[in-house]
């Protein structure tokens, strides 16, 4: 033996320090040491040094340990926190239920205490009252006192039993500081709730004060509106009533008609039976006054000439070809070949045609069952289905048709039926 270790050791200290010759000759033969050149772009030097062995040795293994670190600890993490949270809950919800479970404790002796003494008080006076005489009521109270206190001591008895042998037992008592804290905490909130009532009620009465104001204030503008737009319909009073109308019920027609040409039908404010009488009141005045605003758009009121200049108007008279008395059912409006003649209200072109005697005619549906008619045009300027707006030319005054010379012939219908339209075209 100690021939072959002088054979190839030439020292006891190469023997020692041959195992750690040979593993560091196999990591430099993992790791050889590595030339590095640097270029030096600006300046065009070039630097040139050397990884030795050792250096890449150790940068691998501080790699190899960061990388087995991270790995570890976002296992920990993902893994092994959730748990110790969960388990961190449930210790403090056992410690909470202890607790709970022991103030319940508390409550139990000492309603245990009360009850002891309170029976042991109501036995002496049931063996006084035996030695002396008390009314059969009295004695009847002692006794009924005495099982009450009995039945409280069982039940006692039983939620105590059960505490101790449950462990799922649900605690039904609170800290009595809890209670105490929670009870103030309620306070506060009262009296943080009545300062709130008092501002709300300032603020209700200022509300109230400015709603009244808006009350009025709308109620005056209705009112008003009202008045004026009665005032341009009051021309007109006496047609409509002949026709079997009236206000109230034109005003509802209106209200409910809906076309392209005047827009969708007016939606009444719905208000229940409890509503304030002054908010139903202006909800009917706003109705109201949405209703004549409309009948005021839709109804042929005005000339559909620029120049009213009347030389034939609506009734009986002698026809000027066979000089016989004949009904007339509209109104003459003087005018040359060529006169522009003018929708007076929105509408749709019903028809724009020839017309037996009425020679090239155009006829407008206003809506509500109010038509107007031009007759002995020359030229027509709309066509059928086409909607008009007041002042649209519809056609050129002439002379087409049963006609003596040029003029316009201009009807107002009610459900096709001509009625005098002199007030209507009246201003």
């Amino acid at each position: 033996m100690i021939s072959f270790i002088a054979r190839y050791f030439s020292s006891i200290w190469e023997l020692l320090t041959a195992p750690f010759r040979a593993i560091w000759r196999g990591i430099s033969a993992l790791f050889p040491p590595r030339d590095c050149t640097v270029m030096d772009t600006p300046d065009g030097r070039v630097h040139t040094y050397q990884q030795s062995s050792f250096w890449r040795f150790a940068k691998f293994c501080m790699i190899f340990t960061m990388s087995i670190w991270a790995a570890w600890s976002t296992y920990v993490y993902v893994y092994h926190r959730p748990l110790l949270q969960k388990r961190t809950q449930q210790l403090e919800q056992a410690r909470n239920q202890h607790y709970r479970q022991m103030t319940d404790l508390k409550v139990y002796l000492k309603k245990y205490n009360e009850l002891t003494r309170t029976l042991t008080i109501t036995d002496d006076k049931i063996l006084k009252a035996s030695k002396e005489k008390i009314s059969d009521s009295e004695k009847e109270n002692l006794l009924n006192t005495k099982s009450k206190i009995s039945g409280e001591l069982d039940f006692l008895h039983t939620k105590i039993t059960e505490m101790m042998e449950d462990e799922n037992y649900t605690p039904e008592f609170e800290k009595i500081s809890e209670i105490s804290l929670e009870f103030e905490l309620v306070r506060n909130e009262n009296d943080t709730v009545k300062q709130q009532n008092q501002q709300i009620s300032e603020s209700f009465n200022e509300i109230a004060d400015a709603d009244q104001q808006i009350v009025d204030a709308v109620s005056k503008l209705t009112s008003d509106n009202i008045a004026d737009l009665r005032k341009n319909l009051k021309r007109i009073n006496t047609t409509i009533t002949k026709l079997g109308l009236n206000e109230s019920k034109l005003v509802e027609k209106a209200n409910d008609y809906s076309s392209p040409f005047t827009g969708a039908a007016y939606k009444p404010i719905d208000t229940k039976k409890n509503t304030n009488s002054k908010y139903k009141k202006i909800a009917k005045d706003i109705e109201q006054w949405h209703g004549l605003n409309r009948l005021t758009q839709m109804l042929p009121l005005g000339a559909p000439v620029s120049k009213t200049t009347i030389t034939s108007p609506y009734g009986t008279r002698n026809d000027p070809f066979t000089g016989k008395s004949k009904q007339h059912k509209g109104i003459d409006f003087a005018g040359k070949i060529g006169t522009e003649l003018y929708a007076v209200a929105p509408g749709r072109v019903i028809s724009a045609g020839e017309r037996l005697g009425y020679g090239t005619t155009v006829e407008i549906d206003h809506g509500l069952g109010f038509t107007t008619l031009y007759a002995h045009l020359s030229k027509i300027m709309v066509s059928r289905g086409d909607g008009v707006r007041p002042g649209t030319v519809v056609g050129l005054g002439g002379s087409s048709g049963r006609s003596t010379g040029p003029h316009l012939h201009y009807e107002i219908r009610y459900k096709g039926t001509p009625f005098n339209p002199i007030n209507f075209v009246k201003e």
